[in-house]
């Protein structure tokens, strides 16, 4: 059984203002968690934080990528669903890392930026998992009736 066209079409349209701004937002946070006066006590979280920012970079674009070059259009939704849950795993590893920031003259306003970036984030993706999940969910409608 074959997807609507349509509701596929609609599951990989990003908004490109949304993807805009939120590329535009983590090359922020990458620069304040590089050159921000960013304080710990814990060795190693400031490094660790950068990976953590580099890694969920690397996984946004990722789930983000085209997949039309999939010949099977189960297998196009399931690679998206696949990168969408290594973005929730990179999102919450960077989370713990985040946590570990304690103080600099930088701090407040990198919190505040890395809390309303984790918001929107979490809002793309719960929109197109949504549909993701809408679709693979078809599929299996259509083969009970």
């Amino acid at each position: 059984m074959a997807f609507d066209a349509q509701q596929l079409e609609a599951a990989f349209a990003f908004d490109p203002d949304a993807v805009t701004d939120l590329r535009e937002r983590w090359t922020r946070l990458i620069a304040d968690a590089v050159w921000a006066d960013l304080k710990t006590g814990t060795i190693g979280a400031i490094p660790r934080l950068r990976k953590r920012l580099l890694e969920l970079g690397e996984n946004l674009r990722s789930m983000l990528s085209d997949r039309a070059w999939i010949p099977h259009e189960r297998e196009r939704v399931k690679g998206a669903m696949a990168a969408s849950l290594n973005l929730r795993d990179s999102l919450q590893q960077t989370d713990r890392a985040a946590k570990l920031l304690n103080g600099g003259t930088d701090f407040a306003r990198f919190e505040a930026d890395y809390l309303a970036f984790r918001r929107d984030l979490l809002a793309l993706i719960e929109r197109h998992e949504q549909c993701w999940g809408d679709l693979l969910e078809s599929l299996y409608d259509d083969e009970t009736d």
